[in-house]
């Protein structure tokens, strides 16, 4: 199984972290001019994310569309995401046979009458 999460920042939300990290030392590290470019071409890429997300989606490998705007949100539906997917998939540990389990005891005992 294949999950796949789109994150979507708003452009007011683009623009307050971009101004965040022009404005904080601690975060310049992480600005970019060529941010700044591709922000001019915002409404081409959301039409370019919408076909792609058409295109790409399907039953066995879905995407998630993730309002991004507020971290802890899309933490937490990411989140969501991976356990319910996890639970569809009705795992169980392997079965041990009972020449296994004779194995085990034989180890075990051999463990507790070692040093």
């Amino acid at each position: 199984m294949v999950v796949k999460f789109f994150l979507h920042v708003s452009k007011n939300e683009q623009k307050r972290r971009f101004l965040e990290r022009a404005d904080n030392a601690d975060k310049n590290w992480k600005f970019s001019a060529s941010d700044m470019a591709d922000r001019r071409l915002w409404d081409q890429y959301q039409d370019t994310y919408q076909d792609m997300i058409r295109k790409t989606a399907s039953k066995h490998s879905p995407w998630y569309v993730v309002p991004a705007d507020n971290k802890w949100f899309s933490r937490m539906i990411v989140a969501s995401a991976i356990i319910d997917t996890l639970a569809s998939l009705d795992l169980a540990y392997p079965r041990v046979s009972k020449e296994q389990l004779k194995e085990i005891a034989d180890a075990k005992q051999i463990l507790l009458n070692s040093k």
